[in-house]
């Protein structure tokens, strides 16, 4: 016979799986992503788009991919924020989704529309906790200071969960960024998950599972881009539709 405090703990675990798959997983919702039903300060939408109350999917599972890189190809028609380079910025997430034991993530910007990104902060292993382990939704970090002028740029966050299905997570936001310098050179966007990508086990025993791909990533350099292009102002180059794909022959993890 079963003893009724046994079926109380089993009960009281499904509720709380349910409750953790109701609200979701984690979304960027400052500056706000393209068509962010949550997000903050939104810009209007482009004719003919829908409000997306799913941002906070991911664009993979279980090697399928799901949705593109940034979710939409479409840019917000106008910019989101307005930064500088130098300045320190502030992102915020929901407060109610699922950190799935935290994680590698980070915030990227892309100069060519989304074709390539290149990396401006990173918090690796642990994700979405500060220092003493608690929840953590808001992410305070200074831009680079030789970042480049951009009057449509693409801030991106990416995120590598620590436990759960073997997903990659993606939001983007359009902005603007004022800065005089003509390029930037940082590591590129890692990608882990996806199809045409490699994958990483859960790794809540060991956070430093995958860190061989961020530190080993290959360096990318973007250049000034503006909408209506003058004299001296160059644009990236990358042409491709996704982020170029990372070796197929990575180094071992660790």
């Amino acid at each position: 016979m079963v003893s009724s405090n046994r079926v109380f703990a089993q009960g009281t675990a499904l509720l709380l799986a349910a409750a953790a798959g109701a609200r979701g997983h984690m979304e960027m919702i400052k500056p706000c992503p393209r068509y962010n039903a949550n997000g903050i300060d939104c810009p209007a939408l482009p004719p003919g788009e829908t409000k997306d109350y799913n941002e906070n999917a991911p664009i993979s599972s279980g090697g399928n991919k799901l949705q593109p890189f940034c979710k939409y190809s479409t840019p917000w028609p106008t910019p989101a924020a307005t930064w500088t380079a130098g300045q320190q910025i502030s992102v915020q997430f929901n407060t109610w989704g699922s950190t799935h034991s935290g994680g590698h993530c980070e915030w990227s910007v892309s100069y060519d529309g989304g074709s390539s990104f290149v990396v401006v902060h990173r918090v690796l292993q642990h994700c979405f906790y500060d220092a003493d382990n608690n929840p953590q939704t808001v992410f305070n970090f200074t831009l680079p200071a030789d970042l480049p002028g951009s009057d449509a740029a693409v801030f991106a966050w990416s995120w590598v969960n620590a436990m759960g299905n073997r997903e990659f997570y993606m939001n983007c936001a359009d902005v603007k960024i004022q800065g005089s310098s003509p390029s930037f050179t940082g590591p590129q966007m890692t990608v882990l998950n996806y199809p045409d990508y490699p994958t990483i086990p859960e790794f809540e025993g060991n956070y430093l599972t995958g860190l061989t791909y961020y530190e080993n990533a290959p360096s990318i350099t973007v250049h000034a881009s503006y909408s209506s292009q003058d004299p001296g102002q160059s644009q990236s180059q990358s042409q491709s539709d996704d982020p170029p794909p990372q070796s197929s022959s990575p180094p071992s993890l660790f």
